[in-house]
């Protein structure tokens, strides 16, 4: 009998410590040679179960780090994990440009992304919350009404019968009537309002359509949507179209469709409205040519819904009550405000779900988003908002050991609520999780474990890593991120006097209270508060978008996906001239949505497949290989350069070029000026817009409007997004636009924007019904003394005061 051999590995003699299982030593992510984007070949070791924080300037290449190397990898493979039938249905994603990652776990990214903008997605329906209620009111609600999807703005009610046919032994048909309770409203479908059409932009009433009455785009006398109606034979073509009667009327506006001969061909005839509503309501606004866009605003007026009142639900579904609320009265209500309301339920039967549905409420309330109310339309919400309204899923998850990802999580955010922020992301690791978080605010960076700071410039001149180590050790380092680490503005001793005043008198959008304030123009105001004071309801619904004044916010801009830089700013046209010229070619060659597109993917150098219910995915074009043009047109050269390679160029790149030598053109120069005059030197010309951050495309807009004519120019947080070192840049250009007699509104949280201020108006005190009223106006300098607000203490922390 042979004894068997002494186990090797962790064994224990005598009383010494044991060794380290072999499972604990994998405390590291590590990434070996990542060149995704602009990263040059970097390699890093993050800590798990730390914080660590990502900073550098804009364009460094943290995102291109975090999210598009370490993030996408971890989604990848767990997409593998998958059977070949499911990964059948799922996006391909390759994999990105790295040697090494090793030590990855799950990802759970919580970004900015806007929410759905479909218009019957709010808060309540993209969080657990409405669930919940839905089932609460189904078990207490009285009259009882039907099952949780009776309580569902989404869900339609259906009635059907009809036979089916049982096979067992014998064939025998039975009788079958199928009801389902919905909760929608009939009348807006679930959408809380109604649209309706003006008759006076469809048709001019006082001319026949011999005469052309026909005002709709696209509908020219002589052309098939105009026979349609002169030649149907329904309505007589040469009386005018207020003497129809009310037969002729109801064939013109509302016949159903039809199919007949008209002008000797077989077509569908149907009435005005239903096929203008086809036509144009059915489609993506955003995605419109401008004429038929601003056709579609002047013709279309959306109104509550006189049935529902806005509240999206059928008549039985508000009818029925729990302690004199319904689930629409619930719904309406402040979060923090229902909160209260669920804990004044006691009702033992449904004991866990009430628990949940107060745990899923104060996790807003926590996370400062206590002032929303779940009906609120996701679409509507801030970059800032959004992203915490993803966080809420995840505060009360058990899962431990993931690696969440945040992007800027304090955009938006007043000093005050970034505390709070704080303490989510600890708790959050302390749970053992790894949290990366890619931010600007010294307040975030100074909680980390870890800091790895990018640069040292941005797009070509970033990409490496200048630092990685504690904060103490970023304060003493030489990086760009170090050296402004502990910069403070101070209070400016002399500010300018105003020109003149715009009053606002009576603002009472949202949770504004009846609010009167004056505002000084000719000079840099700055309105500020905490998240949900009123800041923006003040600044956007009572400054009205006149000839005068120029409102550029973080909305998407309006546009498709091969828009980019160069073609929002109008920066191609001189571009596609200057290549015309210098070879003797026609301008629309160099267009990428004109003749020298790339037949294979239309200009667009990305090929999309639509994965109807799953994201879309984009592959680069084979043809011809993402550079969007024809072969021939890549062999036109300007100053030794393609169109192709001009619009890779970053702004700062593009500026040198067009500056001077073979390839000078003025009118470029002065656009490029604009864009590194905003801080965004590092944008390349052909970026599709859809890519930009909120921030970004906000500087864009701003780089676009600098040569407008317009007196007032409204900004919402400009600072989003900007590098500690890129503020000053930016205060720099608020300061050029006061000085050339521009009045300049800004909505910030930054303080050192505060302190550059002229005249500050704060709202508060708090957030929601708490909020809407002026609790200071005056100098920064005031401000700092009185102390006498959240913003004022805050303040005068930062100026040192």
């Amino acid at each position: 009998m042979s004894h068997a051999a002494p186990r090797t590995g962790a064994t224990r003699t005598g009383k010494g410590p044991a060794a380290p299982h072999a499972a604990d030593s994998h405390d590291t992510i590590r990434v070996l040679g990542a060149r995704e984007n602009n990263l040059k070949d970097i390699s890093i070791e993050i800590p798990k179960r730390r914080l660590t924080v990502f900073t550098g300037v804009s364009g460094s290449g943290k995102s291109s780090l975090v999210f598009d190397t370490i993030a996408a990898e971890s989604q990848r493979l767990i997409n593998e994990t998958y059977s070949a039938f499911v990964q059948g249905f799922m996006p391909t994603l390759a994999r990105p440009e790295v040697d090494v990652l090793e030590g990855l776990t799950t990802a759970i990214i919580v970004d900015q992304q806007r929410m759905g903008a479909d218009p019957r997605s709010t808060v309540g329906t993209a969080t657990d919350a409405n669930a919940m209620l839905r089932i609460l009111f189904s078990r207490l609600g009285k009259p009882h009404i039907g099952p949780p999807s009776a309580y569902a703005f989404n869900v339609p009610s259906v009635r059907a019968s009809g036979a089916i046919t049982v096979e067992r032994g014998g064939k025998k048909a039975v009788k079958a009537t199928y009801e389902r309770t919905g909760g929608m409203c009939t009348r807006c479908e679930g959408r809380g309002n109604v649209s309706d059409i003006d008759l006076t932009q469809l048709y001019d009433d006082t001319k026949s359509l011999d005469e052309g009455a026909l005002t709709i785009p696209g509908y020219t006398p002589g052309g098939w949507n105009y026979r349609l109606y002169s030649e149907s034979g329904l309505v007589d073509p040469a009386k005018p179209i207020r003497k129809y009667t009310k037969k002729e009327l109801h064939a013109f506006l509302h016949h159903e469709p039809t199919r007949m001969k008209i002008a000797g061909i077989n077509m569908t005839y149907e009435g005005l409205i239903p096929r203008i509503q086809k036509s144009f309501l059915a489609k993506d606004k955003e995605g419109m040519q401008p004429h038929i866009r601003a056709f579609v605003d002047r013709a279309v007026t959306f109104t509550t819904c006189p049935e529902c009142e806005g509240t999206r639900l059928s008549e039985g579904a508000r009818a029925s009550k729990i302690k004199k609320v319904s689930i629409a009265d619930a719904c309406a209500m402040q979060i923090s405000d229902l909160a209260e309301w669920v804990r004044g339920l006691d009702e033992p039967s449904v004991a866990p779900l009430l628990t949940a549905l107060r745990d899923t409420l104060d996790s807003f309330v926590e996370i400062g988003l206590g002032y929303l109310s779940l009906d609120r339309p996701a679409g509507t919400l801030s970059g800032g908002e959004a992203q915490r309204v993803k966080m809420i899923r995840h505060l009360g998850s058990s899962l431990t050991d993931v690696t969440y990802v945040f992007d800027e999580p304090t955009i938006g955010l007043h000093p005050h609520d970034i505390q709070r922020m704080n303490d989510l992301l600890l708790r959050l690791r302390d749970k053992g999780n790894t949290v990366l978080v890619v931010e600007h605010k010294p307040e975030t960076i100074a909680i980390a474990d870890h800091v790895v700071d990018l640069g040292p410039g941005a797009g070509t001149g970033g990409g490496t890593v200048c630092f990685e180590g504690t904060v103490e050790e970023l304060r003493a380092g030489d990086t760009v991120t170090g050296r402004h680490f502990d910069d403070r503005s101070s209070v400016k001793d002399t500010v300018r006097t105003p020109t003149g005043t715009l009053e606002i008198r009576g603002a009472s959008a949202h949770n504004l209270r009846d609010v009167d304030v004056d505002i000084p123009l000719g000079v840099l105001a700055v309105v500020t508060g905490v998240a949900g004071s009123g800041k923006s309801s003040l600044v956007h619904g009572s400054i009205p978008p006149g000839e005068d004044v120029v409102s550029v916010d973080q909305g998407a801009i309006r546009g498709s996906r091969r828009s980019n830089p160069a073609t929002y700013t109008g920066l191609l046209e001189p571009i596609r001239k200057a290549f015309a010229k210098a070879n003797g070619v026609k301008p629309a060659l160099f267009s990428a949505n004109s003749e020298g597109a790339c037949p294979t993917c239309n200009g667009a150098g990305v090929i999309y497949t639509d994965l109807a219910m799953m994201a879309g995915v984009a592959t680069t074009c084979e043809d011809c290989e993402g550079k969007r043009f024809q072969a021939s047109v890549l062999e036109y050269h300007l100053g030794g350069k393609d169109i192709s390679e001009v619009l890779a160029m970053s702004v700062t790149e593009a500026e040198e070029f067009f500056g001077d030598g073979e390839a000078r053109t003025p009118a470029a120069h002065k656009i490029l000026d604009r864009l590194a005059d905003v801080g965004l030197g590092y944008l390349s010309l052909g970026q599709p817009l859809t890519t930009l951050s909120g921030g970004e495309r906000q500087r864009l807009k701003l780089a676009t409007h600098m040569g407008d004519k317009g007196g007032i120019y409204v900004l919402d947080e400009p600072t989003t997004g900007l590098h500690l070192a890129d503020v000053e840049q930016l205060l720099g250009l608020l300061d050029r636009l006061v000085d050339s007699g521009k009045s300049v509104i800004v909505v910030e949280h930054h303080q050192a924007v505060m302190a550059h201020a002229d005249w500050i108006i704060d709202l508060g005190p708090g957030a929601g019904h708490d909020g809407g009223t002026i609790v200071f106006e005056g100098t920064p300098a005031k401000l700092v003394a009185d102390r006498s607000t959240l913003t004022g203490e805050h303040l005068a922390a930062y100026v040192g005061a």
